[in-house]
């Protein structure tokens, strides 16, 4: 189903790291297929989601002290693989696990190390920065989702439409609670 190459019967490309991020930012899909097959890659998997939560932090919200992007960055991505595993895997029966998922995922922050050009004085053209950014990041969700899962691309798009349901409804019970001012 997947439009990537098939690891299954025979080794598994290794490309360096700033190969496989470089690849990753291309939304390059045989990228996210090999880290998917490749258990070694997790920590270069957390290496791209704590680089994009610094660029994040500083071309995005000028946060210098870099510790909550960090955590936060954190956060959302074990947060994100949990909610895509838990529709991909025990909802739609999709095969894939979590690590995998974990991984391919991982380097699906790549897109956001653009931020960092947030950092030059783009004035009002900087809302378009984090407009082009937002549309990489779900390009690359769904393609790490397809990959992880093996899954065509609407299924993907299906799946990652499925696993943001539930933080829109608790943002928007949120936003009707709110107290009016």
């Amino acid at each position: 189903m997947s439009t990537g190459p098939d690891f299954s019967e025979g080794p598994v490309p290794s490309r360096s790291f700033g190969e496989r991020l470089l690849g990753a930012l291309r939304l390059d899909a045989t990228v996210y297929e090999e880290v998917e097959h490749t258990p070694d890659a997790l920590g270069q998997a957390a290496g791209v989601v704590a680089l994009a939560a610094v660029a994040r932090g500083l071309g995005v919200s000028g946060d210098f002290t870099l510790i909550m992007p960090l955590i936060g960055g954190f956060i959302a991505w074990l947060i994100g693989t949990g909610l895509i595993w838990l529709v991909g895997v025990k909802i739609l029966q999709h095969s894939s696990d979590f690590p995998e998922l974990l991984r391919t995922l991982g380097f699906a922050s790549a897109p956001e190390l653009l931020y960092v050009l947030g950092v030059v004085p783009l004035g009002p053209l900087a809302p378009l920065l984090v407009f082009a950014v937002l549309i990489l990041g779900i390009f690359a969700w769904v393609i790490a989702v397809r990959q992880a899962l093996d899954v065509t691309t609407g299924r993907a798009v299906a799946v990652c439409v499925l696993a943001k349901l539930p933080i829109v409804i608790l943002l928007l019970l949120g936003l009707l609670s709110a107290p009016s001012a």
